[in-house]
C-alpha cells in the first residue's frame, strides 16, 4: 500500500476558483475538501465542489481512441486528425479548419492550441464556450480599459458598504462569493442590491430587489448615470485627469434617461425603488458592481458592460478597496483562456489583430511567419460556416456544442454533415456522436497545469489521480498532431511547465508596460518551482510581490493612459414576444449542475433537488395556458422545441418563464434549451442572446405516466418523454406519452429485461390501467422495478429506490409487498433534497420547523442544513416562512 498523502489543486467547476485539498489514503480512497489556506474560498466549498469525489467513476468515461466508433490505437488516431486537418488545408487553405475549445482546459492546453492554430495552421479560427457567458465583458473591458481588465479582487466584496448584483443569481452560481458577500452584509451592514427579472435566492436575501423588464439593462445604468450627473455626485477631478467621452456619453445617457419616472416605465419598475437605488449608489462610496451572464448574454451585452463601467467611471470608484465593476466568470478556466488568446478576435497574451506591431511580434517570438493576421470565426458564424460547407475539418475540446450552442438544431445538423470532426473529452456526450475520431482526454485530478479565476488569481491544478486506460493530457494531445502536421519543433514542449514559461515569456515580449497582463516574474520558474507555485494575482513582475488590484494609480492600458467613457444607449431584445410567442424564456444554470451534467449528473444528491426538467411558470400565465404544476408542457420559439415538466412558482414574474441550461441527450427527450435560444449576436462580442427569445407554451395531453428504477444504463426510445437522474445504485427513469394507459404498458414494459420468468413479479389492475413490475436478481435482491399508470397515479416509491442501493436479499414481506411500493416497516421518506451538501430533504426540514425551529440558525444548528454552502437557504426560509403562514391562519 502507498503512503497516504494531500494534494492542493483548484476546483474544476465556476470561476471563483476555489482551492481544493485532495486526499489520497493509503488504500487509494480519496476524498476532497476546501483548502482553508485558499484565498479565493479559505476552505468554502459549494455542493458541488463538495461532492467531487464522488465523479471519479469511469462509467460512460472514453478510455481508447475510436475512429467512427472503432477502438484504435494513439498513432492511428493521430495521423488521421493530421493527415485530415492538412488535406483541408492544402486543398481549401487555412481558414478551412476551425478548433472549437473550452473553459475547462487548462491555460497550457490553451496555450499550445491557440499557437497551433493562429501560429502555425496561420487561421484565427479558434474560439472557446467562453464566447458564450464571458465575451460581451471582454469587449466591454476593452473598450473602457484597452484591455481584458477585472480591476478589482475578492477581498473588496468584504469592504464594501453597498453591492450591487445585476444579472446574477451569485448564490447559486458563485455560493462560495455569495456567502463572503452575506457575511460583510452581517458583520458590517453591507448593503446588497439585486437586479434581475426573477426572484432568484440571491434576491431573496438582499435589500432591494429590482426585477426589470427583460433587457433593459442600458436604460436603468443610464438613468443611474444621468441621476450622478444631475444630483452632482460624479468625481471631477478623476473624470477630468483619468478619463476620455464624458461628455458625449452623460449627454447620451440624459437623453436616454431623462427622468426617474422614464426609467421606471420603460423597465417595468416602480418610481420609489429605482430613486432608491440611485441615492443608495450616489451616496454610497465604496460600491461595486457585479455582473454575469444576465448581462454578457444579450444582444446588446457590451453595452450593458459598459452601462454599469461608466456609472463607477464616472462617480471615480475604480482601483480602490471596495469598489470598481466586478465580472464574475463561469468557467474554471475563462480568464485562462481570455489570456492566452482562445478567443477567434484575439492574437494572444491581450494582443490583438488590429495593431500591425502585435501580429509581427507575435509571429517573431513564435518564429511563425504564417502568423494569421486577422480575427478568425466566432462561435454561431464558425458552425453556421460547418454549415455551409466552409469549415471542412473541425475539432472540438472540452465542450459540447451539440447542446450548449444557440439553436441547437442548426448546429448538430452542421455538425452531422461536416467533412471531418475530431472530439477531445473525458467522456460520450450528445457532440461526441458526430465525431468520425474521439480522442480521449485526461479529466480533472488527472491533469497538470494552471489556471486563472475571476479575480486574476493564477492557480495550479494538480494531478493525485492516474489517468486511466489510454487518456491523454490535452496539451499532450495538441503537440502530437502538430508533429504530425510538420511542425514537431515549436511543439516539443517535455511538461506543462515549458509551457506555462513560454506563456509567461510572451505575456513579457517587447512588453514596456504597454500591457497589463505580464507574467515576467514566471517567466523562469524552474520545474519544482512551477509544481509548487502557490495562489497568486496576475501581473506577475516580480516573484516576491503581490499585487492585487489594479487602475488604483488612475491609469489605464490605453494609448493616453486614461479609461474611456462609451456613450450606449437602450435597444430592444432580438426578438420581442406577440401572439404567436406571448412569453418570454429566460435560461440559466441549476444549483447544483454544472454545464451539460457530465460530471454533476451522475452524482445522486446533486440530482435530488431539481430530478427532471422543468420550466418555471408565474401562477398566473400557468392558468392562462390551462397548466398545472407537474403537466408535462411543450415549449416552442422559432427555432425549435423541447418538453419540460411545469413548476409553478410566484417567484416567476407575469409574462416570463425560466427553463435551466443543462439537459442532454443523456439525460432527458428534447429538454435542451439550446434548442430553443436565439443565434442573434451581440455585434461587439459575437455572444448570443441566450437570456432572451420569445416562446409559446401549451400542454400536452399526456396518457400514462411511469416510473422505471434500474441498475441499467439506459437511453430509451418511443416515448414522448423521458428524464432520468441519478440515485444510489443506478438510475430513475421517468417515462409519459400521449397514448392511453394499456398502450403504455406496453410500450415501458419492453424496458424490462428478465432472464428467467420466475424472477419478474407483476400486477395488472383489473381494467389493464395500472401496472407494477419487479425483477429480482440471483442473489434475491431487487434489480429494478417498473410503475405505470395514469398520470398523478404513480404508487410512492421512495421504498423502492433504496433497495436498489442496498442490493440486499429481500425478505418474504418485502417481496409481497414490493407491488405496493409500500415498505412494509414504515420508513419515513426524506423528501426531495433541499440541502444537498448534507442530503437533508423537505420532510425532515418541515418536521424540524414544525418542531419549534424557526429560525436558519436553528435549522442549521438541529440538521446543518445551508450551513456550508449556504445555496439552500432561502428554499429553507421558504418552508420556515410557509410554517408561520400557516399557524397564523
Amino acid at each position: 500500500m502507498e503512503e497516504a498523502r494531500e494534494v492542493r489543486t483548484t476546483c474544476p467547476y465556476c470561476g471563483v476558483g476555489c482551492g481544493v485539498l485532495a486526499e489520497i489514503a493509503a488504500d487509494g480512497k480519496t476524498t476532497v475538501r476546501g483548502d482553508p489556506e485558499h484565498p479565493a474560498n479559505f476552505g468554502r466549498l459549494c455542493s458541488k465542489g463538495s461532492a467531487l469525489a464522488e465523479t471519479f467513476g469511469l462509467e460512460g468515461r472514453l478510455l481508447q481512441p475510436e475512429i467512427r466508433g472503432r477502438q484504435v490505437g494513439w498513432d492511428e488516431a493521430l495521423d488521421l486528425v493530421a493527415a485530415k486537418f492538412s488535406q483541408a488545408i492544402a486543398e481549401h487553405g487555412p481558414d478551412s479548419v476551425a478548433f472549437y475549445v473550452s473553459g475547462q482546459l487548462l491555460t497550457e492546453d490553451y496555450y499550445v492550441a491557440n499557437k497551433l492554430m493562429k501560429g502555425f495552421i496561420g487561421s484565427a479560427n479558434i474560439d472557446t464556450n467562453s464566447r458564450l457567458c464571458m465575451a460581451s465583458s471582454v469587449a466591454g473591458h476593452r473598450r473602457a480599459f484597452g484591455e481584458d481588465i477585472v480591476p478589482g479582487v475578492y477581498e473588496d466584496f468584504e469592504c464594501a458598504d453597498l453591492i450591487v448584483l445585476t444579472g446574477s443569481n451569485t448564490a447559486w452560481c458563485h455560493p462560495v462569493l455569495y456567502q463572503r458577500m452575506l457575511a460583510a452584509r452581517r458583520e458590517r451592514g453591507t448593503r446588497i442590491v439585486v437586479i434581475d427579472p426573477r426572484r432568484t435566492a440571491t434576491a431573496d436575501e438582499c435589500d432591494l430587489h429590482l426585477a426589470l423588464d427583460p433587457g433593459t439593462d442600458v436604460l436603468l445604468f443610464n438613468g443611474l448615470l444621468a441621476h450622478l450627473v444631475q444630483t452632482g455626485r460624479i468625481d471631477v477631478d478623476f473624470i477630468r485627469d483619468n478619463t476620455s467621452g464624458f461628455e458625449a456619453t452623460a449627454a447620451l445617457a440624459g437623453a436616454d434617461a431623462p427622468s426617474i419616472a422614464r426609467v421606471a416605465k420603460g423597465c417595468g419598475l416602480g418610481v420609489a425603488d429605482v430613486q432608491a437605488f440611485y441615492e443608495l449608489f450616489a451616496g454610497t462610496e465604496r460600491t461595486v458592481t457585479v455582473y454575469s451572464q444576465g448581462v454578457n448574454q444579450s444582444a446588446h451585452g457590451t453595452d450593458k458592460v459598459n452601462a454599469v463601467i461608466n456609472c463607477h467611471l464616472a462617480a471615480g470608484r475604480i482601483g480602490k478597496p471596495g469598489t470598481g465593476p466586478f465580472s464574475v466568470t463561469g468557467q474554471p478556466n475563462a480568464m485562462g483562456g481570455r489570456e492566452v488568446g482562445g478567443l477567434a478576435n484575439q492574437l494572444a497574451a491581450h494582443m490583438d489583430f488590429a495593431d500591425e506591431a502585435n501580429i509581427d511580434r507575435v509571429s517573431r517570438f513564435w518564429n511563425a511567419p504564417k502568423v494569421a493576421r486577422r480575427g478568425g470565426l466566432k462561435a454561431v458564424d464558425m458552425f453556421q460556416a460547418v454549415a455551409d460547407g466552409r469549415i471542412k475539418a473541425l475539432w472540438v475540446m472540452g465542450t459540447n456544442p451539440a447542446v450548449s450552442m444557440p439553436d441547437a438544431s442548426r448546429v448538430r445538423a452542421a455538425l452531422s454533415k461536416c467533412d471531418f470532426v475530431a472530439v477531445s473529452d473525458v467522456t460520450r456526450t450528445d457532440t461526441t456522436r458526430y465525431a468520425d475520431v474521439l480522442l480521449p482526454a485526461a479529466a480533472w485530478g488527472e491533469k497538470d497545469g494552471t489556471v486563472t479565476n475571476s479575480e486574476r488569481r493564477l492557480s495550479r491544478q494538480r494531478p493525485f489521480l492516474p489517468p486511466p486506460g489510454e487518456t491523454r493530457t490535452d496539451w499532450r494531445i495538441i503537440c502530437e498532431v502538430a508533429t504530425r502536421m510538420g511542425f514537431g519543433d515549436a511543439f516539443a514542449y517535455r511538461t506543462p511547465a515549458e509551457i506555462f514559461r513560454e506563456h509567461a515569456a510572451l505575456s513579457a515580449f517587447e512588453n514596456d508596460g504597454e500591457r497589463l497582463f505580464d507574467l515576467d516574474g514566471a517567466a523562469d520558474l524552474s520545474e519544482a518551482d512551477y509544481a509548487a507555485f502557490a495562489p497568486r494575482h496576475w501581473p506577475v513582475l516580480d516573484r516576491n510581490e503581490q499585487p492585487t488590484r489594479l487602475f488604483a494609480d488612475g491609469r489605464f492600458a490605453t494609448p493616453d493612459g486614461r479609461a474611456r467613457f462609451v456613450p450606449v444607449r437602450q435597444e430592444a431584445t432580438a426578438f420581442t414576444v406577440d401572439a404567436a410567442y406571448p412569453l418570454a424564456l429566460n435560461t440559466g444554470r441549476l444549483r447544483d449542475q454544472w454545464h451539460t451534467m457530465t460530471r454533476t449528473g451522475n452524482v445522486p444528491r446533486l440530482m435530488a433537488n431539481a430530478p427532471e426538467p422543468a420550466v418555471d411558470l408565474n401562477p398566473v400565465d400557468a392558468a392562462a395556458h390551462h397548466l398545472k404544476d407537474g403537466d408535462l408542457a411543450h415549449l416552442s420559439t422559432r427555432f425549435g422545441f423541447v418538453r419540460a415538466k411545469v413548476r409553478v412558482s410566484d417567484a416567476q414574474r407575469r409574462g416570463q418563464a425560466f427553463m435551466p441550461m443543462h439537459w442532454s441527450g443523456h439525460f432527458a427527450a428534447k429538454a435542451a434549451a439550446g434548442l430553443l435560444s436565439s443565434p442573434v449576436t451581440d455585434p461587439h462580442s459575437g455572444q448570443p442572446e441566450l437570456k432572451h427569445v420569445p416562446v409559446r407554451i401549451v400542454r400536452e395531453n399526456t396518457g400514462w405516466a411511469g416510473v422505471l428504477i434500474t441498475r441499467r444504463d439506459l437511453r430509451p426510445t418511443g416515448f414522448v418523454h423521458w428524464s432520468r437522474h441519478a440515485v444510489e445504485g443506478g438510475w430513475v427513469y421517468e417515462l409519459t406519452g400521449t397514448e392511453p394507459p394499456d398502450q403504455g404498458i406496453l410500450l415501458a414494459r419492453k424496458l424490462l429485461t428478465v432472464q428467467r420468468h420466475d424472477h419478474l413479479l407483476e400486477y395488472t389492475d383489473r381494467r389493464g390501467l395500472a401496472y407494477r413490475a419487479a425483477a429480482i436478481d440471483e442473489g434475491g435482491a431487487m434489480a429494478e422495478a417498473l410503475l405505470v399508470a395514469a398520470p398523478d397515479q404513480l404508487p410512492m416509491r421512495d421504498w423502492l429506490v433504496s433497495l436498489l442501493a442496498t442490493r440486499q436479499p429481500l425478505s418474504p414481506a418485502d417481496r409481497h409487498a414490493l407491488l405496493s411500493g409500500r415498505s412494509p416497516a414504515p420508513t419515513p421518506a426524506i423528501g426531495r433534497v433541499v440541502c444537498s451538501c448534507f442530503h437533508v430533504g423537505v420532510n425532515q426540514l418541515a418536521a424540524a420547523v414544525a418542531s419549534g425551529c424557526d429560525s436558519l440558525e436553528a435549522i442549521g444548528s438541529t440538521l446543518r442544513a445551508g450551513t456550508n454552502c449556504g445555496s439552500c437557504r432561502s428554499e429553507i426560509r421558504a418552508i420556515i416562512d410557509a410554517r408561520q403562514v400557516q399557524a397564523a391562519e
